[in-house]
């Protein structure tokens, strides 16, 4: 078994900055690449951003200079700085790690979810 577990979203001004973070734990040989998805109501789910175990950065042209995406591979962590958030930022926010279980089946796991409301 594998869990994600994230924290950090909330309600903030226009704005304003959320820091998120995922943990991942569990039955994991490896992790390649981590991400940050958002689902806002009606819409599917999209790339916010995401880094490789490398520290490659791939990010949505939406959040371009406004979200940096990191991770500590030692923990199996990903983060991400959320700055100048704007209301269109609204979504439930899903933490995404790819990599191999300890069967070395490749596999993809996902975090419960966490929301991010962007109001006055």
């Amino acid at each position: 078994q594998v869990q994600l577990v994230e924290s950090g979203g909330g309600l903030v001004q226009p704005g304003g900055s959320l820091r998120l973070s995922c943990a991942a734990s569990g039955s994991i040989f490896s992790i390649n690449a981590m991400g940050w998805y958002q689902q806002a109501p009606g819409k599917e789910r999209e790339l916010v951003a995401q880094i490789t175990s490398d520290g490659s950065t791939n990010y949505a042209d939406s959040v371009k200079g406004r979200f940096t995406i990191s991770r500590d591979n030692g923990k199996n962590s990903v983060f991400l700085q959320m700055n100048s958030l704007k209301a269109e930022d609204t979504a439930v926010y899903y933490c995404n790690a790819r990599g191999r279980d300890i069967d070395y089946y490749p596999v993809s796991w996902w975090g419960q979810g966490t929301q991010v409301t962007v109001s006055t």
